[in-house]
Order: structure tokens, then C-alpha cells, then sequence
């Protein structure tokens, strides 16, 4: 499995014939690598409907045939431009050609605008638990600390999680340190900072306090990619 960071909190998952993108801001990013049409995805996961998640994600599902997995509200509203998708709600899970996906609560709001310009309501933000490959990956979308992630940590075995570190959006390191406890994952990757000045954040610092808590992780720069191996299963070690 490959795991490239496109910057933000966008991320690309592949493993043999399929790819799948998380929140893909793309367009109107200033760190992002990858033009739009360099990316070849089967599905677009998203996990909530501001504009710095999903301005590549009409785009994309045009030019890949590609449908978008989203909350139902904020389905219908990108399905009225003509694309596919397929609506899910938080603590609903659906088995994909790709793999399974669960959507988690996630503290924060969403919202859209429409061709007027006006605010759009686009249902509850969500996280996003993706089993594919042999792997679990918890993708945190934008949200805060909150007592329930414990229970993600108890009910999904996560290899890998993608935690917000921007603050005032989001949780900021000291936040999202906890909630790396919690969750349990074996390896952290922060997302959503650094983006704009308003979110800086040291990654490094991030990182090494989470070796403080003999917890591994690592700080991916935009165009900067993991190369993942599925974890033996229990049947394999006995």
C-alpha cells in the first residue's frame, strides 16, 4: 500500500488496482503538489463540506468517473453537479470494491457554498475509519478532542491515523498528542497545518512528543508518500 500526502489534509491511498482520495484540496492550495489532472482515484472520500476539503472534488469525480463517498447532505449537494456519489452518516460503515469504510463523529461544522454565494448546510462532519489492504486508517477530518476517540481506539485495531495539529480550527499538538493515546494507532501522521499562517504549527516538535509517549509517527511534506505492509493477521502467528 502507498500513502502520498498531497499537503493539508488531503491524502491518496492505493493498493493494487485501486485509489482513493481523502478531502482533496487541491485547487487553491498553496502547498499542494499534484495538478488535478495528474491524479488517477476510483472513489473520493470526503469528511465534511468546507471548501479547503473539497475544492478538487467535482473536478476529479468528472474527470475519473469517480463517486463521491460523503455525509448525505453534503452528497446531494455535490451530486446536483452532476456526479456520482454515495451518501453514508456517521456510525454507518459500507463495504466498497476497495474496502470497507466507517464514518466516526468529529467535533466541527460543515458547511458549503452555493452558486449564490450563499451558506449551505452540509450535515455533521464526520472521520473516516478506511479498512483497505489489510490496513485500518483512521482519517480524523477537522475536529477537536473528544472523550469518544477512546472508543475508537477500543473497537479498531488503527494502524495508521491522521490527526489535525493547526489549532483554533482544530485540536493543536498538545490536543491531538491525547488523542494519539487514546486511538491507540500504531503510527501518526498530523495533518491540517502549516497550510496558511493562521495554523502554523511545528510538526517536529509534534513528532518528538509523541516519542515522549513512545508513540512512533512522522511529519510528511507536501508530495511525500509511505509505503505501508499490512500487519500480520492472528491466524499467521499462531
Amino acid at each position: 500500500m502507498r500513502i502520498d500526502y498531497h499537503g493539508h489534509s488531503c491524502i491518496q491511498v492505493t493498493h493494487d488496482a485501486y485509489s482513493v482520495i481523502i478531502d482533496p484540496f487541491l485547487t487553491g492550495n498553496p502547498v499542494t503538489t499534484p495538478r488535478i489532472d495528474q491524479i488517477k482515484v476510483q472513489y473520493i472520500l470526503l469528511t465534511h463540506g468546507h471548501s479547503d476539503h473539497i475544492t478538487g472534488a467535482i473536478p476529479l469525480a468528472k474527470q475519473n468517473d469517480a463517486p463521491i463517498v460523503a455525509v448525505e447532505e453534503l452528497a446531494v449537494h455535490l451530486g446536483k453537479h452532476g456526479v456520482g456519489v454515495e451518501p453514508m452518516h456517521a456510525g454507518g460503515a459500507w463495504d466498497f470494491p476497495f474496502g470497507r469504510v466507517y464514518l466516526t463523529p468529529a467535533l466541527h461544522a460543515s458547511s458549503s457554498l452555493n452558486e449564490e454565494g450563499k451558506i449551505v448546510y452540509t450535515g455533521s462532519p464526520v472521520g473516516i475509519i478506511l479498512q483497505m489492504g489489510g490496513v485500518t486508517l483512521y482519517h480524523a477530518g477537522d475536529t477537536g478532542l473528544f472523550g469518544d476517540m477512546r472508543l475508537l481506539g477500543e473497537r479498531f485495531d488503527i494502524d495508521i491515523a491522521f490527526l489535525p495539529i493547526g489549532g483554533r480550527f482544530t485540536m493543536d499538538p498538545g490536543d491531538a498528542s491525547v488523542a494519539a493515546e487514546w486511538i491507540g494507532a500504531r503510527y501518526i501522521v498530523p495533518i491540517h497545518y502549516n497550510t496558511f499562517p493562521v495554523i502554523e504549527q511545528d510538526a517536529a516538535a509534534f513528532i518528538r512528543m509523541l516519542r515522549q509517549k513512545g508513540i512512533a509517527g512522522t511529519a510528511l511534506e507536501p508530495g511525500q508518500h509511505l509505503n505501508v505492509q499490512p500487519k500480520p493477521r492472528a491466524e499467521e502467528l499462531r
